[in-house]
């Protein structure tokens, strides 16, 4: 599970560790670890994929993984609190601190629309069955299924119910797409992406070959296509039914028509009818060389 931070890893004392809950509530709470520990369980496997570098959207983000979290859902915090009619956004801030892109940041803030949290967002206390360690935000951290990595807060230490977008480095300076009519919209739900995982690169592979791989989106995966000319062809990949938030395992069976290096490319469609662009995004296609010795 790869690890990535904006800010400084922050020293965080478990004892002294509160949680706010703050806003637009009927009651403002403050809960302690063993206070938050004392909601109904909740487990839940997703893919995470970091968002990538903010300075440079138009480069493709590799770093994905399928993590099993546990914690409590914030939904029920939300509960007890009463959220108050006005609340549309979800403010979540964590406890790094430090400077990024030449600004000094006193604690790493992102936001969500509240509409969002009626479903599966966690706070997570563990990760892959362990505790969750401290370089990937324990004690506590934000997990949004479905959006990228960069709005799961890690060192979570405040909620703010509010009737707006928060305004911030990593909110709206930032993690904020254009749109070809000259707006934007927030980098939050996943883009579908996908990997080839077997062959490795630069193989050396005879014909024909299983060509194997992960794909995921916000919404489930409708389709995986494989291309090994180039884009100018493509084959049509079995692609597994997703399991609640998981990647999905596509498969295909390819067969070559000469030796040679050949380079293979992975095109993933979403149920929304998005599909992954060839080049100059996040999401961009990956591609794998290969060398055919036999086909």
């Amino acid at each position: 599970m790869f690890a990535i931070s904006h800010l400084n890893l922050p020293a965080v004392d478990v004892s002294q560790w509160r949680l706010q809950v703050r806003g637009l509530v009927e009651r403002a709470l403050t809960l302690d670890l063993m206070q938050l520990r004392r909601y109904p369980p909740a487990v839940l496997e997703s893919v995470h994929h970091c968002a990538g570098n903010p300075l440079d959207p138009t480069q493709p983000s590799r770093e994905a993984a399928n993590a099993t979290w546990s914690g409590v859902w914030l939904r029920d915090i939300l509960d007890d609190a009463g959220v108050l009619p006005g609340a549309e956004f979800v403010w979540a801030d964590g406890l790094d601190h430090g400077v990024f892109a030449g600004v000094a940041v006193s604690y790493y803030r992102k936001d969500l629309p509240r509409s969002r949290i009626g479903h599966d967002v966690m706070l997570a206390t563990g990760l892959n069955g362990l505790p969750l360690p401290i370089e990937h935000g324990a004690p506590v951290r934000l997990v949004v299924p479905g959006f990228y990595g960069t709005n799961s807060v890690k060192w979570l230490w405040r909620i703010t119910l509010a009737s707006e977008r928060a305004e911030g480095l990593f909110t709206t300076r930032l993690y904020n797409d254009p749109l070809p009519d000259g707006g934007s919209r927030p980098v939050w739900a996943m883009a579908p992406s996908s990997l080839i995982v077997s062959p490795e690169p630069f193989a050396k592979v005879r014909g024909p070959v299983r060509v194997e791989g992960w794909a995921w989106s916000d919404p489930p995966v409708a389709a995986l296509a494989l291309s090994a000319d180039g884009g100018a062809t493509w084959t049509s990949a079995e692609v597994a039914v997703r399991a609640r938030r998981e990647w999905q395992r596509w498969s295909v069976l390819w067969h070559p028509s000469r030796r040679g290096r050949h380079t293979l490319q992975c095109r993933a469609t979403d149920a929304a009818g998005e599909t992954q662009p060839c080049a100059g995004a996040r999401n961009a296609m990956h591609a794998v060389a290969v060398d055919v010795i036999e086909t």
